[in-house]
């Protein structure tokens, strides 16, 4: 494949737990993909951020076809190698001058990964800057143990629990992206985002990626292949929609964020 990571970009990355900005798509594409969102949106009459939030693939093959763009697969290739599995996606929307946020947190204390070897792509449809909220890490912060969080289930945390950790927030790194780049970061890096000030919406696309050596710790999940091959078979294989809002597809998509939106109504600490 083509657009793999140089050396240095994997030495940063593995140093640092994350790396920005790089190219997926043209700013045109970019523009369709938040068109396709924005159709979502005005057809369900509801936010994208509340149903496509743990297998946002599944409702849409574009979605797919992203997800298996050359450029993102072989940047999460170079880092995690040539067996790629998606465990799942998340669809991201704040709106013009919206309060809502992202709080610090880690994905390892709630993805139920072994190894944690998880590498997540954060895709920009719109401008994502110091104005309208984009991703935020704390460097390095991937080289320690999972963190204990709190739980505060705040109305403005975009997370459905409002899990939250508390960081030095002098040592935060903005990774700005224009449409159609997109970001790296290790499951364990501490990130999050601020509110939008901006006058536009702020709109992305969060895929999860791992080994296929990667068990689930929690039970038996699903994942969709993705590159290479998978010899491992601990995930039973996603249904690849075959048209948007597949009915096979969105049952599944359905029963994981039900079942996860069960799980989280009860506040608890996270492993």
């Amino acid at each position: 494949m083509t657009n793999t990571l140089s050396p240095d970009q994997v030495a940063f990355f593995k140093r640092e737990g994350y790396l920005s900005p790089l190219r997926a798509l043209s700013a045109e594409d970019a523009a369709a993909c938040c068109r396709q969102i924005e159709a979502y949106e005005a057809m369900s009459g509801e936010e994208v951020n509340k149903r496509l939030k743990i297998k946002a693939h599944l409702a849409f093959p574009w979605m797919v076809e992203l997800a298996r763009n050359p450029a993102i697969v072989s940047a999460v290739q170079s880092l995690i190698g040539p067996d790629v599995l998606l465990f799942g996606s998340s669809a991201f929307a704040k709106n013009a001058h919206d309060p809502r946020f992202v709080s610090w947190h880690q994905d390892s204390a709630y993805y139920g990964l072994d190894p944690h070897d998880e590498v997540t792509v954060w895709v920009a449809f719109t401008p994502s800057n110091s104005v309208s909220g984009c991703l935020r890490v704390i460097p390095r912060s991937h080289l320690g143990a999972d963190l204990v969080h709190q739980e505060t289930y705040d109305a403005n945390n975009l997370l459905s629990r409002g899990q939250t950790v508390t960081v030095d927030e002098s040592l935060a790194v903005e990774m700005p992206l224009e449409p159609g780049e997109f970001s790296m970061h290790h499951e364990r890096t501490v990130h999050g985002s601020l509110a939008n000030n901006a006058a536009h919406r702020r709109i992305g696309l969060a895929f999860f990626y791992m080994p296929a050596h990667a068990r689930s710790t929690l039970n038996r999940r699903s994942a969709m292949h993705i590159a290479g091959s998978d010899t491992y078979g601990y995930w039973d294989q996603d249904p690849e929609p075959k048209r948007d809002l597949d009915p096979d597809s969105i049952a599944l998509l359905d029963k994981v964020w039900g079942n996860y939106k069960d799980d989280a109504v009860t506040p608890q600490v996270a492993r």
